[in-house]
């Protein structure tokens, strides 16, 4: 269909991140290319997240994504925070409607959406290894669906008890010989140019173990874990689902276009 050319109502979205990828430059651009959408989408970074949101406000700039480290940091500058950023304290996604600032967190939304289609039994107990911002996200969508049985994995011990008391599950330092039915990858371990990218997150015994494996690393999607839980034929859900799923949610709260399956596919293929 081809994007309009630009003008000056052309719509403008951007990104705030401390290190600012072509991600979702790529994954927007390309929908509003597709569907012939008068929008533009540019990825920045800031050292003043506070002239920054304001900048967002007062020039109408419609879609705001927001990565580490201002997850937080835009918190108090929000005029309205939806449930998925409330329940963890974490914003990813701001939408601009005249002036009024309303936060989401789209990663919360997509992990949810995760569980439902893959049909993971939330009855079951669940292993979580991190407890940064994006462990967080996830925990959170987990005790969301129902996962009330759990423990949070984490060298750290303030951050891994805290997340863990948050939503009443236990806390250990290392997997060890801990099993469960499912287990949650939330740390940079198999993450491609990480110091531990050739490493599995749990043991191998931990895998034969479990019925379903979660790596949320996104870069490689097949990480060692994740090739590891096909080989023992378990089920997977892997962090380019997630990624793809919360970027095609913000596409959604900025445009109000639905995608398919097959749109988040081909704007994922061509973003990759």
């Amino acid at each position: 269909m081809g994007r309009p050319p630009l003008n000056r109502d052309t719509t403008v979205c951007i990104s705030l991140s401390g290190r600012p990828s072509n991600h979702g430059i790529k994954f927007h651009n390309y929908l509003y290319e597709k569907f012939g959408l008068d929008f533009l989408y540019k990825a920045m970074t800031t050292t003043d997240i506070k002239a920054a949101i304001a900048g967002v406000r007062a020039l109408g700039i419609r879609g705001c994504s927001v990565s580490m480290p201002f997850k937080q940091d835009v918190i108090p500058l929000m005029d309205e925070m939806d449930h998925s950023a409330s329940v963890i304290g974490a914003v990813n996604t701001i939408v601009n409607t005249d002036g009024h600032l309303h936060a989401y967190n789209t990663d919360v939304i997509a992990v949810a959406s995760l569980l439902r289609t893959h049909g993971v039994d939330p009855s079951l107990p669940i292993l979580l290894r991190g407890s940064g911002g994006m462990a967080a996200a996830v925990a959170g969508a987990f005790h969301d669906a129902g996962f009330t049985r759990g423990t949070i994995i984490a060298r750290n011990e303030q951050t891994g008890r805290a997340l863990a008391d948050k939503y009443g599950y236990d806390w250990a330092p290392e997997p060890g010989s801990l099993t469960a039915p499912v287990i949650v990858n939330v740390t940079p371990i198999g993450m491609e140019g990480g110091a531990e990218e050739h490493k599995l997150s749990y043991p191998q015994s931990t895998i034969e173990a479990t019925e379903v494996v979660f790596d949320v690393v996104a870069m490689p999607v097949e990480t060692p874990l994740i090739r590891a839980a096909r080989d023992a034929g378990k089920e997977v859900i892997t962090g380019g689902e997630v990624i793809a799923l919360q970027a095609a949610e913000q596409f959604r709260l900025y445009t109000g276009h639905e995608l398919t399956p097959e749109d988040v596919a081909e704007s994922e293929a061509q973003a990759s």
